[in-house]
């Protein structure tokens, strides 16, 4: 379970959906921080507009109570979202940052729009994503997921949802996905595939095989295609960053950004290493309200 937990909040249900997800996640004794960024210009000051600070706390006052979450408020000017959301994320040295699922509003776009990838990649500690209406019916986590292809990544997603599954009294499941090497497509050897990947999953069941209390499967297919339709087996699926296993570009490039638009439950990316820190503008302000 997560100690120092940011939720982006906006006023919109998707953010509402966080704050949902984040009240679970985050464990006993730990602090939640409930985060509104602006990004408009015309605030591009040291110190907030007064006015606008106000509303900012006063919205995040009402989506706590509406959440009933025991929680701290901070608003935040920023030249984006993500970097608000990230500075707050550096100061308070969190390990967990919640959004909501795609919405038309900033939060949406934070990852769904031109800065997605960015924000991802660029977030300090591990990211969770709810689904939408997930505030209005918050699955508990009887079932948790992990996407396994033995690399270490996979590993320490393992170790955490086992954590989070010791908390909640969940079953554990695994997935591995195992499909053609893309650059198998270009190259001139001749090479039986099909024997290849039959190879490689019986070394997946192996794997397996060695694992405790988890319940481990083995499928042939697309890595993104296949643990998103996974997803509606399970209430939580965690995945590791990078790998260069049958899991594939977990995190970066096109499966990360399937999941977080396709699964239908809420999504747990864990970080390969904490990277250098967004770009700041040197004008960039926080306001904090103590709960």
């Amino acid at each position: 379970m997560f100690r120092e937990v940011i939720v982006g909040v906006d006023g919109r249900p998707n953010s509402r959906d966080a704050v949902a997800l984040a009240s679970k996640l985050v464990r006993e004794g730990g602090r939640m921080t409930l985060v509104n960024v602006h990004h408009d210009f015309r605030f591009a000051s040291v110190k907030l507009h007064d006015a606008e600070r106000d509303k900012a706390l006063a919205l995040l006052a009402r989506e706590r109570e509406t959440g009933d979450v025991d929680a701290e408020l901070a608003a935040v000017w920023a030249g984006s979202v993500g970097a608000g959301l990230h500075r707050i994320a550096e100061q308070r040295e969190a390990d967990l940052l919640v959004v909501g699922s795609c919405s038309r509003g900033p939060f949406g776009r934070l990852l769904l729009g031109d800065d997605r990838r960015a924000s991802l990649d660029g977030a300090p500690c591990a990211v969770a994503i709810a689904p939408a209406g997930y505030a209005r019916h918050p699955t508990p986590f009887e079932k948790i997921g992990v996407a396994y292809d033995a690399s270490p990544e996979s590993a320490h997603a393992l170790e955490l949802a086992r954590e989070v599954a010791s908390e909640h009294r969940s079953s554990l499941a695994a997935l591995t996905v195992v499909s053609i090497p893309s650059y198998s497509y270009g190259t001139l050897a001749a090479v039986d595939w099909g024997e290849v990947v039959d190879q490689m999953m019986v070394e997946s069941r192996e794997a397996f095989a060695q694992l405790e209390d988890v319940d481990g499967r083995v499928v042939r297919g697309i890595p993104a295609e296949e643990l998103a339709r996974w997803s509606e087996n399970v209430d939580l699926l965690v995945v590791g960053s990078r790998g260069y296993g049958p899991v594939r570009r977990v995190v970066f490039g096109s499966t990360s950004e399937h999941l977080a638009r396709s699964t239908s439950c809420p999504l747990l990316v864990l970080r390969r290493g904490v990277g250098e820190p967004a770009p700041l503008l040197e004008t960039e302000a926080t306001v904090l309200a103590d709960g």
